[in-house]
């Protein structure tokens, strides 16, 4: 691994560890870009607000500690800062208008609620509605084709349980569409590490069939998992056997 790009920080509310941490296990491990793409602050109407997420006010500290720390390591690893965010459409462009008064350098989507997420159900939880399936699809493909993210992480978080032909069908067009708009797929170290419902060999089949780039991610909430070498080596080994095209580096989409 040269290159992730899904890494956390504490702002989330669920990572742990400094910035410094997770830079310096990356240096460890030989990489050469780190990546930061903590859970996006999103700009809701009225009193809702996740609890997973950084909150509007800690925006400004977190580019000041990053941008920092940048210019300390910068003869050792190459740092960029950006978010993991969901595509929620009744608040994105809001969000959008936030996030780039600090100009991050990329933006992934994690599409971890439906609908605007106050309205929606979780992405992972189980089900045998194609509806579900449906618009998950439908609603992360709208995401992509703002041409603001670079990048698509666990896109196989979807957790439908139904007809197999029936999954075939939708996540056949979301790969199609992925490939034709150029963004990378993440199969999610994470996932793999836990032994969650995701990374799904079904999905990486017809990724693989489609021909879409593949990238590995880290989704880092600890220091330890920056490249953890036996998570890694089952992630190739994994990747292999379903025959997906690995890439390196990802062409990242600056919000301007």
């Amino acid at each position: 691994m040269l290159a992730n790009y899904h890494t956390h920080t504490y702002r989330c509310h669920h990572a742990f560890g400094s910035e410094r941490e997770y830079i310096d296990n990356a240096v460890a491990r030989g990489l050469e870009l780190l990546g930061f793409s903590d859970h996006s602050p999103y700009i809701f109407s009225g009193d809702y607000y996740s609890n997973y997420r950084m909150h509007p006010d800690e925006t400004a500290g977190y580019f000041d500690t990053l941008r920092k720390l940048k210019l300390e390591y910068a003869d050792k690893i190459d740092l960029k800062i950006g978010f993991e965010a969901e595509y929620y459409p009744a608040h994105f462009n809001d969000t959008i208008d936030f996030l780039r008064r600090f100009k991050p350098d990329y933006l992934i989507l994690g599409q971890h609620f439906l609908k605007n997420e106050y309205d929606g159900v979780y992405s992972g939880s189980p089900t045998d509605d194609e509806s579900i399936l449906r618009l998950y699809v439908d609603q992360t493909l709208k995401g992509l084709e703002t041409g603001l993210f670079s990048c698509f992480a666990h896109p196989d978080l979807i957790n439908y349980t139904g007809d197999i032909s029936i999954y075939n069908e939708h996540i056949g067009r979301l790969c199609r569409r992925a490939r034709e708009l150029g963004v990378a797929l993440e199969i999610n170290l994470l996932g793999l590490a836990e032994q969650r419902a995701y990374p799904r060999r079904d999905f990486w089949r017809i990724a693989a069939e489609n021909g879409c780039d593949v990238i590995l991610g880290c989704d880092a909430h600890e220091p330890e998992a920056v490249a953890n070498p036996d998570v890694l080596a089952k992630a190739y080994q994994y990747a292999q056997k379903l025959g997906v095209k690995l890439i390196d580096r990802l062409e990242l989409r600056p919000i301007v």
